[in-house]
This record gives C-alpha cells, structure tokens and sequence, in this order.
C-alpha cells in the first residue's frame, strides 16, 4: 500500500488514551470489510464522552492504511464548507481559488469519488441530514463521523459511547494526574489513590470530558485526590466549569460545552428545555414517562400541554435526543440521563428557577403516583428512586405544601406495607410535621398518619412510643368523632396489648371497640368482624376456646354475609385456634 501522503488531522495524538480498544476494533474490522464502496460509521454519545477522542486515536492508529486522512468540523454548514474549501487548498485542486464556494465543495466531492484509499472524518456532526449533501454517492473510502445525535436512519453505522467504568475512569485520572506512568495499570498506585480515583471517576459518572479536567487541576495546582473529591463536592459548578491551562484538543469545559446544546433546544423547542429542567431534579436513572404524562398539570404552562399530547413529547424527547442528552428505554418506557447533565443543566439556574423546578417536580411526582391502596405496586417501586430524589429536595429547600407532606405519606405507607420499616419511618415524621405545621394538631390528615406510624413503631417493638401515638390518634378521632377511626384506634390499641401479653387490658380495648361499632355502625358492619375475629385470637392465644368458639361462629356469618361468601383464610385461620 502506498504511504501515506495527505494529512490535516489537527489534534496530537492523546497520550492518556485509555481503554476504548473495542471501539477501535469494531471501527476497523467493519471498514475493512467492505473496500469497493464508500462505507460510513458513526460514533455517537454524549458531548464529554470522548467522541473526537476516538476519532484522532483510530486515524494516528490506522495511518499506514490509508493515503489520505482528511479532518473537517461539521458543526453547521458554514463551518463543513469553510473547513472543504481548506481540504482543496490541501489537495491542490484546480478548483480551490474559485470564487464560488459550491464549485470548490464539488470538486472535493469528485476527488473522493476518483479517488480510493482515503479516510475522511467529519467531527460534531450535528445535522445528518446536511452533512449527507456533502458526501460523494459512489466511489471507495471510508466515512467516520463523530455526533451527538440518536438519529442515523439509514445514513451510517453507529457505535454508541458509554460512560467509563470506575476502574477505567480511575486509570485515567491517575496517569492525567502523573500519580502513576502512562502505560503503569492501575493496581500499580497505592490502594488509597486506587479507591479515591475510582470516587472521583463515580461522582463525574465516567465522563471522560470531566475526568480530564478533574485530571488537569490535580495536576496544576498539585492537589491531592481526596482534597479534590472534597473540593468538588462543595465547589462542582465551579470545577466543571473550569479547564486546564495547557488544553488544545478540547479547549472546552463540561460546562460550556453543553450550556452549547442548552441554547440549541431552548431555541429549537422551549418543552424540550423544560422537560430537561424537569429531569434534572429526578433520579438520573430509568424516569418512567408516565411520571411526566400523569405529572404534566404541575409542569407548567409550556411543557403541560406537550406533556399531555404523545407526539409533542415524541418530539420534545426527540429534540434532547439529537444531542444525546437523554437516552430513551421505549420498551420500559423511561428515560435516562447522565448524572453531569443534571448538574450543569441545575447550575444554569438561578434559585428562583431552581425552587420552582424543584417544587414542580415534587408536585408532579405526587400527583402522577397514585393512592397506594388503589394501584399495582410495581409503580410505586418503578418510582421509588424518584420520590427518594423528591425527598432530598423537600428536606434541601424545606418544603412545606401538601403535596409534599401527601408524597411522603403514600411512599412511607408503600415502604411500611413491604416491611421496609427503617426507610418508611422517615418518611411518616416528615409528613406529619408539615401536615401539623400547615393544616394544623387536630387535622384528619393528622389523625391518619400518627396512627399509620404507630403501627410502624408497632412492627418494630417500639411498644412505649407507639402506645402513645395510638392514644393520640384515638384522643383525635374521640374529638372529630370519626366513628370508624375511633374503633380502629380501640382496635390497634388492644392488638398492641395483645403483642405485649397484656391480655385483660387487650379484651377491654377489643370489646369497647365492638360496643362502639355496634352503637353507631350497627352489629353486621363489616369493621364488627375485625375486631370479632382479633377478639377470637385473644381467646385462643390464652385457651379459653369455649369463650371463642360463638365468636368464631359469628365471625365467619358476618364474613360470609359482607362478601358474599365465606372468607376461607378466616375459616382456616380461626379453624386451626379452636378445632
């Protein structure tokens, strides 16, 4: 094969290049397959990803195959025309004084069509289907085209980057931060070093854009990992938006490289902005649509209708796909989004916008999940880390609107309901507080969530406080004369006594119970056979089957008469005391 012989690649070769072989791989094995035709891949991801990277490591890597390696940013159209005009200063086209641009781009076009054995790589391709209009429709070459958009149709093969795994992502940052050797493998640092890099390259999510800079500074002012890791938790914005001195391949921050694409949607599709804003305050990871579709009232006036129609949300969704900002699961229907992304896209806030945001999210995330009793529960575990994310958010900005306190409760009684007693406790506490703060002591919302966490506190043999909140909540429900709470709050009394093997005090709590339901609700109400049937118990836990056996009896007719038919779990758990 002939040497190479033109060459405008404008970045050195990256010396900390790291763990991306399969990549490359894959890149040169599809290429090579075919030699008679041109063939055109993509490498898509996330702007920081490392896309560009990719691109200058397989041309210095492949060189020797090729006699001509031609570079050109296709960020716009003016940009890719200006950037042909010089790749025909280049190659010395008759054409390249021309004064119309169109006929200096045609004969680059005919060049690559005569001309075989060439590599042609167009970096930050934004619009596909622009750039289409410049490549050659036949001929043998090979086209390699970084971007951002999820959107190839049939124009090129695609290889999508991801994030780096925390080892890799450390590796990196150890030889940036000249803490080991460029070829050293990472278990060659110090175990202290191994553990704080892998932190650092978890807290950036594997980006290799911010790993870089973190990199940077290590090295500039000669900081230690840890001083780092501390720094940035306390100072992210500002790090993110700072670069090393000494960059020219991606001169670039994290921030500003996507406040770039902030700008472009906001411009192209202001719901689309707003469903960015709204993302940011959740968990990054797997944000069910029907968060955004059931939420889209609390969302505002711009993404509330969008949000409500499929095609506008297909389309505002699309809008964040071009730049890879969001990645769609369609079969789970969620979303995903890079952890930096949420960061940067707050920090373009101010705190006005971010407590609206915040709030909306809260709101939106209340009314989207529904009551606990009336829905399948796999919804409330699909939106668990996004009500965990909702918490931080209450507790952060101090939120005290109903819908918070509302939002707590259901996930607390979800958390309660599946034995999750330790995560629903907090959950329960805050609720009560703001409902006592904003509705007031003596409010039924309050009387409901005291008695919900007495039994949490039961379920974990806190006896002694859960005693004292069920008085309250009976003491409440005395003075709102709520009938049925009055008899459930007797009821959960006597079943905690009965826990304790307070027995007599249990069967005085569990008949004043039956006598107040008799009274206001009358004998056949199906709460009289509750607390029938935990009265039975009593007196089978003790051996008095003679004293349970009429109401074992009538337990079951009562059971039988309520539902229609005879409650078998009843039978057979009644059955087994007093058979």
């Amino acid at each position: 094969m002939a040497p190479l012989s033109i060459w405008n690649v404008p970045y050195h070769r990256n010396t900390f290049f790291t763990d991306r072989d399969d990549i490359l791989t894959h890149l040169h094995s599809t290429f090579t397959a075919g030699k008679t035709m041109i063939l055109i891949q993509a490498i898509r991801g996330l702007g920081g990803i490392g896309k560009t990277q990719i691109a200058v490591e397989y041309a210095y890597r492949h060189r020797e195959e090729y006699k001509a390696i031609l570079w050109a940013k296709a960020d716009s159209r003016e940009i890719l025309v200006s950037e042909l005009v010089s790749i025909a200063e280049l190659l010395n086209l008759p054409e390249k004084n021309a004064q119309n641009q169109n006929r200096i781009v045609d004969a680059v076009k005919r060049w690559l069509q005569r001309n075989t054995t060439w590599l042609l790589i167009l970096d930050n391709a934004e619009d596909l289907a622009m750039v289409r209009e410049y490549l050659p429709s036949v001929g043998s070459g090979h086209v390699l085209l970084t971007t951002r958009s999820q959107v190839m149709g049939r124009m090129a093969r695609c290889i999508e980057v991801s994030k780096m795994k925390p080892e890799e992502g450390a590796l990196f940052l150890l030889r940036w931060a000249n803490i080991i050797a460029l070829e050293a493998p990472l278990d060659t640092a110090p175990a202290a070093d191994q553990t704080k890099a892998k932190e650092i390259s978890q807290v950036m999510d594997g980006l290799p854009l911010a790993l870089d800079q973190a990199g940077a500074y290590i090295e500039e002012t000669a900081s230690s990992l840890s001083g780092y890791l501390n720094l940035y938790q306390k100072k992210n914005t500002v790090l993110l938006k700072r670069r090393g001195k000494l960059i020219s391949d991606h001169p670039e921050s994290v921030f500003t490289t996507w406040s770039h694409s902030f700008e472009k949607i906001q411009q192209a599709n202001a719901a689309a902005a707003e469903l960015l804003r709204f993302c940011a305050f959740l968990h990054p990871d797997s944000i069910p649509e029907e968060i955004i579709i059931e939420g889209a009232p609390e969302l505002g006036p711009v993404l509330h209708p969008v949000a409500e129609d499929p095609f506008e949300l297909n389309d505002a969704i699309g809008e964040l796909l071009k730049f890879s900002l969001v990645q769609r699961d369609s079969e789970a229907n969620t979303i995903n989004m890079h952890r930096l992304v949420q960061t940067v896209v707050r920090a373009g806030m101010d705190e006005d916008t971010q407590r609206l945001w915040a709030e909306r999210t809260v709101r939106a995330i209340n009314r989207a999940l529904p009551d606990f009793e009336l829905t399948a529960h796999q919804m409330y575990q699909r939106c668990l880390p996004h009500v965990q994310a909702c918490m931080a958010l209450i507790e952060q900005l101090h939120m005290t609107f109903a819908e918070a306190a509302q939002l707590l409760y259901q996930v607390g009684h979800y958390l309660r309901k599946n034995a999750q007693y330790e995560q629903a406790e907090p959950l329960y506490q805050r609720a009560l507080a703001i409902y006592e703060q904003e509705l007031g002591p003596d409010h039924p919302h309050v009387a409901t969530i005291i008695d919900h966490l007495a039994s949490l506190y039961r379920n974990l043999s806190k006896y002694d406080e859960a005693e004292l909140l069920y008085q309250r909540a009976l003491t409440l429900a005395e003075k709102a004369a709520n009938h049925s709470s009055v008899a459930t709050s007797l009821n959960n009394l006597a079943e905690l006594c009965r826990l304790q093997g307070k027995f007599d005090q249990a069967e005085l709590l569990y008949k004043r119970a039956l006598v107040y339901l008799e009274q206001t609700l009358g004998p056949e109400h199906p709460y009289v056979a509750t607390v029938l049937e935990n009265l039975t118990i009593l007196y089978c836990d003790q051996g008095k089957y003679t004293q349970a056996e009429p109401l074992y009896q009538r337990t079951l007719l009562l059971y039988k008469q309520t539902s229609g038919l005879e409650d078998t779990d009843t039978a057979t758990t009644l059955g087994n005391y007093v058979d």
